[in-house]
């Protein structure tokens, strides 16, 4: 059990390292797929012109990186909550939690 635990704890070690080691700092660009596709559209159709525009902008990077993460922190809850609603209701029935 133990050597178990310690192989798992030296494999998250490693998954938070590497991609350190195989991209320093400064050496990689990360770009989402909404920026490569307007890159591609703007060279493929330049006259190209969107159909409608965002209700709202946020004012920076930072905010909309804040807002994506607690839309996912708010589905992972919702996720949580139901599973775990689901084993708890199926150990009160006496039946074996589906796993």
């Amino acid at each position: 059990m133990l050597r178990r635990n310690l192989a798992l704890l030296a494999g998250v070690i490693a998954l938070a390292i590497l991609p350190l080691l195989i991209h320093p700092p400064g050496t990689a660009e990360f770009s989402g797929a909404d920026g490569q596709a307007e890159g591609v559209i703007a060279e493929n159709a330049p006259d190209y012109t969107p159909w409608f525009t965002p209700l709202w902008e946020p004012p920076s990077g930072e905010i909309e990186s804040l807002l994506f993460a607690l839309q996912a922190a708010l589905g992972a809850g919702v996720l949580g909550y139901y599973f775990g609603r689901r084993r708890g209701l199926s150990e009160i029935r006496g039946a074996a939690p589906a796993e």
